[in-house]
C-alpha cells in the first residue's frame, strides 16, 4: 500500500431517506359504491447503516465521495397495500474505525468486528394511511400522514490503527527499516526525519504458521501530546496496539532520557497507554562492540527500571529472531 493510499481521517455528509406517504383511498369496486378506507401507509425512508470489513485496511473509499444518501420510502396505496421501504446504504469500514459528530466531536460509534453493523442515521417513518384513522363517528377519513422527513448531518470517520504491536520511537530511529526486515512491508526509508507520514502495516511471519501485524507509526516529538509534529496524527494509533516496541537507536545521547520523553507523550496524551506491555529495542547495535554493550547493559538495568530492553540491527540481522520470540510471547501471555 503506497503512502497516498492510507486514507485515515475523512468528513463525510450523510443523508437518510424520507418516509413514504400514507395513502388516502376508499374501497371502492362492482357492486360496493362506498366501501371504507383501505388505505396502505408509506414505507420507511432508507437507514445509513456502517458495516465492519476485515479486508479494508484504510478509508480511501471516501476519499473522494463523500456524500451518501439512501433512498426514499414508497408512497401507499389501495387496498392497505403499505409502500416499499427505502433502499438502504452500507458503508463498509476497515476494523478499528471510529466515527465522531461533525459538530460536538464526540464519539458516536466505533467498529472492531468484522460483519458488525450501525445504523449511523435512521431513514423517516412512512407515513399512515387512512385505514388507521377510521372511526364510528368518522366512516370515510380522507386524509394520511405523510411521510417523516430523513436526516442529514456531517461525521468525522477516524482510522486507529488495529495492531498487535506498535513501534514507537523518534524521527529516523529506524523503525521503517526494522519493519522492511522483520516483515513484507516497504514503508518507505530515507535518512531523514518524518520520512513515515502515514502508519505502514507489516505481518510477522512467526515459527508454525504463526504471525501477528506489525505497525510503523510516524515518529514523535517532544510536545506531540499538544499537536506538534504529526501530534495526534499519530498517537491515536498507538491506541490499538496490545503491545509497545519503544525503538531507540545505539548512538543516541542517552537511551533512557529519550525513552522516558517517549514514555512522557503517551501518558500525557492518554494515561491508560501506560498498561500497554512494553519492550525496549536499541537499534543500530551493530555500531558496538561486545565490552561497550556490556557496559550499556549494565547502565541500562539500572535506569530503565527493570522495563525489558535488547539490542538489535536491522540491518545486520543482529537479534531479529530473538525479537520475534519476545514479542510472542508477550502477545500470547
Amino acid at each position: 500500500m503506497t503512502e497516498g493510499n492510507f486514507v485515515d481521517y475523512v468528513k463525510v455528509f450523510l443523508n437518510s431517506g424520507k418516509g413514504g406517504k400514507g395513502s388516502v383511498h376508499l374501497h371502492r369496486e362492482k357492486f360496493i359504491t362506498k366501501g371504507g378506507p383501505d388505505g396502505g401507509d408509506g414505507g420507511r425512508g432508507g437507514h445509513i447503516i456502517l458495516r465492519g470489513n476485515q479486508n479494508l485496511w484504510t478509508l480511501i473509499n471516501f476519499k473522494f465521495k463523500k456524500h451518501f444518501k439512501s433512498g426514499h420510502g414508497g408512497h401507499g396505496s389501495k387496498n392497505r397495500s403499505s409502500g416499499a421501504d427505502g433502499e438502504d446504504v452500507y458503508l463498509d469500514v476497515p476494523l478499528g474505525t471510529i466515527v465522531k459528530d461533525g459538530e460536538t466531536q464526540e464519539i458516536v460509534v466505533e467498529i472492531t468486528e468484522h460483519g458488525e453493523e450501525k445504523i449511523l442515521l435512521e431513514g423517516g417513518m412512512g407515513g399512515r394511511g387512512n385505514w388507521h384513522f377510521r372511526s364510528s363517528t368518522n366512516q370515510t377519513p380522507r386524509y394520511a400522514q405523510p411521510g417523516v422527513d430523513g436526516l442529514e448531518k456531517d461525521f468525522i470517520f477516524e482510522l486507529k490503527v488495529l495492531a498487535d504491536v506498535g513501534l514507537v520511537g523518534f524521527p529516523n530511529a529506524g523503525k521503517s527499516t526494522l519493519l522492511s526486515v522483520i516483515t513484507s512491508a516497504k514503508p518507505k526509508i530515507a535518512d531523514y526525519e518524518f520520512t513515515t507520514l502515514k502508519p505502514n502495516l507489516g505481518i510477522v511471519e512467526y515459527r508454525d504458521f504463526k504471525s501477528f501485524v506489525m505497525a510503523d507509526i510516524p515518529g514523535i516529538i517532544e510536545g506531540a501530546a499538544e499537536g506538534r509534529g504529526l501530534g495526534h496524527y499519530f498517537l491515536r494509533h498507538i491506541e490499538r496496539n496490545s503491545t509497545l516496541l519503544f525503538l531507540i537507536p545505539a548512538d543516541s545521547k542517552d537511551i533512557s532520557k529519550e525513552y522516558e520523553i517517549l514514555l512522557d507523550e503517551l501518558r500525557r496524551y492518554n494515561p491508560e497507554l501506560l498498561d500497554k506491555e512494553r519492550l525496549i529495542a536499541i537499534s543500530k547495535s551493530d555500531m558496538l562492540d561486545d565490552e561497550l554493550m556490556d557496559e550499556m547493559r549494565t547502565e541500562l538495568e539500572v535506569e530503565l527500571d527493570n522495563v525489558p530492553f535488547m539490542f538489535i540491527s536491522s540491518v545486520a540481522q543482529m537479534g531479529i529472531l530473538e525479537l520475534k520470540d519476545r514479542l510472542w510471547n508477550m502477545l500470547s501471555t
